[in-house]
Parts: C-alpha cells; sequence; structure tokens
C-alpha cells in the first residue's frame, strides 16, 4: 500500500486535532486509530529524550520496526516541556485543538504546570484523556507498573492457569488502554458536540482490564467462588473448546462451542459416535477430552486441512506471526501490509480494524523521524525562523 492521494475525505474524524503526549506503546497506538480516522495527529517528543519505541526492534536496514508500527499518519515535533517556553507553544498547538492524549503518571502533567485543570480554564472545549496504570484516584494511584501488574491486580491473570502465566501480549496495554482510549474519546467528542463542553478521560489499564472478566465475574455472582483458574467452561474444561497438539508438534484450536458445531466436527473427522458412546456429561468431559488429543496426536496439520476449510467445524490452525503476515486472508482485509519507506525501503503495518464504508482508511503520512514537522508546525503558530533558532539553542525545542 501507498501513501493516499486522495481527494476524498480522510476520515470520519477529518477536522479533528489531536495533541499527542504519549509514548511507547498504548497511547501512540490510539492515536494512530485516531490519525487513521482522518484526524490531524502532532507528535510531541522531548528533544534529547525520544520515545523508546525508536529503539526497539530494529530492523534490518535499521528502521526502528515498533514506532513504525505504532505512528504512521502522524506529524511529529520536539518541544522540552520542562522549559517555561515550551508553555507557550503547547498553548498555542491547544488553542484548536480538540483532544489532548498524554499516558505520564497521573500527577506527571500537575508536576509540570499543564495539568487538566490548568487546561480546563484555557481550553473549556478540550478532552483531556490520560492513560494510567492503576488511574488517578485509589490504593495503587502512586505505583508504577507494566501490562503483567495491570492483569494481577485485575484478576486477569489468575485465570490463565494454574500456575498464571503471562498472556504472551499486551492485554492491558492495548485492549485496557488504547482501545479504551479510543471508544471514550469518541463518546467524549460526542458529548462536545451536543453541549460544547470538553472534559478529562481518566483510563486506567487496570479498570479496563476487569472487563475481560465479565464472564468470571457473572459466576462469581452466581456462585460466591472464583472461577477454577484454567479449567472453568471458556478456559480448558470443555473439550469441545480447548486448543490441541497435532503429530508434528503444532496447535490447533477447537471452539465447537454450540452443539451443532461440534456434531459437524465429529462428523468430518470421522468421530461422530463419540458424544453417542460418551454423552457430554461432566463425568464424561475428561474421557472425550483423551479422545480428541489422542486424535489429533495422530494427524497433521495436512491431514487436518479439510477441517480447517469447514465452514462450520469451528477448527482453526493456531498460526505463527509469519503465517499471518503471509495469510491472503488479512492482505484481502488490508490489515497486514507493506508500504515503501523512502528511507527504509518496504515496511510491514498493520492496518486500521475500522472499516468504514464511506470513508475508509488511508495510508497517509510515514511515521515521522524524531521532530521532522517542528519547524513547520512552529512557523505555522507564527514563529520566525529567528525565534525557532533561539527555542533550539535554549534546548526548548
Amino acid at each position: 500500500m501507498t501513501k493516499s492521494n486522495s481527494s476524498n475525505p480522510t476520515g470520519p474524524l477529518e477536522g479533528i486535532k489531536v495533541i499527542d503526549l504519549s509514548l511507547l506503546l498504548p497511547g501512540p497506538l490510539c492515536s494512530q486509530h485516531l490519525a487513521d480516522m482522518g484526524a490531524e495527529v502532532i507528535k510531541i517528543e522531548n528533544p534529547r529524550a525520544y520515545d523508546g519505541s525508536r529503539a526497539m526492534f530494529k530492523g534490518n536496514t535499521g528502521y526502528p520496526a515498533l514506532f513504525m508500527m505504532l505512528n504512521r499518519n502522524k506529524k511529529a515535533i520536539t518541544l522540552n516541556l520542562k522549559r517555561p517556553s515550551s508553555q507557550e507553544i503547547l498553548f498555542k498547538l491547544l488553542e484548536d485543538a480538540d483532544i489532548l492524549l498524554e499516558g505520564f503518571r497521573p500527577d506527571g502533567m500537575d508536576k509540570m504546570g499543564i495539568g487538566y485543570e490548568v487546561l480546563k480554564e484555557k481550553f473549556p472545549r478540550l478532552i483531556y484523556c490520560g492513560i494510567s496504570g492503576y488511574g488517578t484516584s485509589g490504593k495503587y494511584v502512586d505505583f508504577a507498573g507494566h501490562d503483567l501488574n495491570y492483569l494481577a491486580i485485575s484478576g486477569v491473570l489468575h485465570q490463565t492457569g494454574n500456575p498464571p502465566r503471562p498472556a504472551g501480549f499486551q492485554l492491558a496495554d492495548v485492549g485496557g488502554g488504547t482501545l479504551t482510549a479510543v471508544s471514550a474519546i469518541l463518546a467524549a467528542l460526542y458529548y462536545r458536540e451536543k453541549t460544547g463542553k470538553g472534559q478529562k478521560i481518566d483510563v486506567s489499564m487496570t479498570d479496563a482490564s476487569l472487563q475481560f472478566l465479565s464472564l468470571y465475574g457473572g459466576i462469581l455472582s452466581a456462585s460466591g467462588k472464583t472461577p477454577e483458574a484454567g479449567n472453568n467452561i471458556l478456559s480448558g474444561k470443555l473439550p469441545n473448546y480447548n486448543v490441541y497438539q497435532t503429530k508434528e508438534g503444532r496447535y490447533v484450536a477447537l471452539g465447537a462451542l454450540e452443539d451443532m458445531f461440534f456434531q459437524t466436527f465429529l462428523k468430518v473427522a470421522g468421530m461422530e459416535n463419540l458424544t453417542k458412546e460418551f454423552p457430554m456429561t461432566e463425568e464424561n468431559l475428561p474421557i472425550i477430552k483423551q479422545k480428541l488429543t489422542d486424535y489429533f496426536a495422530g494427524k497433521t496439520f495436512s491431514d487436518l486441512e479439510p477441517i480447517f476449510n469447514n465452514e462450520d467445524s469451528c477448527l482453526s490452525p493456531i498460526l505463527s506471526m509469519e503465517e499471518v503476515a503471509k495469510d491472503p486472508h488479512w492482505k484481502e482485509r488490508k490489515m497486514v501490509f507493506e508500504t515503501k519507506h523512502e528511507k527504509y525501503g518496504d515496511i510491514l503495518q498493520f492496518g486500521s480494524p475500522f472499516h468504514f464504508s464511506e470513508t475508509p482508511f488511508q495510508y497517509r503520512m510515514d511515521p515521522p523521524d524524531h521532530g521532522q514537522h517542528t519547524d513547520e508546525i512552529l512557523k505555522s503558530l507564527g514563529y520566525t525562523e529567528e525565534k525557532i533558532q533561539a527555542f533550539r539553542k535554549d534546548r526548548v525545542i
């Protein structure tokens, strides 16, 4: 996919301006979603302490692969927010901005003198979204943490098995931080459209992680007991909703939760008599699971291809990342593609999961270099070349 030169609307958020102070994963992915929807996003980094994702997972040609995955369709400037003169520039940027996004600790912006209460007085229509580990109140408000900590505190990690094990991906960061922030920002924009009022959004990655346990919360409410880790209806107990190992040591996912799908799987697999001989009762579940374990242990992926391709079998191969990147489904959906970068050549991108019929996703701009648009943006704010050089000399930018 190449950069779009379309004259069509850039997305449903065309005309919305976002000032993004966030770093690493949850915030930048959130602002990329907004940018993919057409918002103008200006990413602010410290002139001498860039976003850490620029240094992570370097590609063969030296490109910062993680940063590239999280920062397309944005402009970037450098601004040392600890310098008094930087506030003047930030306030100019916020004069026509709709959203400010940050990912500091809850008191981080206040310590710099640019917290929500200060900004609210100057910019009452501003939507301020802060993403933090534990939110702006509560026992853990000042605690440091990462994805694993948020999943532990929310109870999600407990449900991964006995013993608990890391999820293998950033569930709290993306599911709890990024996507919660996106949905909250869109709701706040709708509220402002009706009332003219901005507001502060307090996104806690731990709060949002708790929502992943809604099913188990229902079980707890009904029984008064913590669901058994790794052995509940959707976490390993059911033989028809489980993971199995194949002959060559790979794995498949059987998600035939409803009986109609399970019976289809059994028929295609040549095991249609299994549940007739062993009905799906509590005492028979281990027997059925062992029968399926033995069945899959004798089959290769190639042997299972007809079942994978049966629309109602609910049997899926567990794909590696390399296989996902080559799968024609993802290419057709424009969810995995390569784009030609002027400096780095072909770079891998994941597409936008938000599919709009009237305003489809466009790849408008490559992820920016550190401070790439600083001079351009400052000039648009009315600063002269001499003033910009003075800012640079004083380490403001």
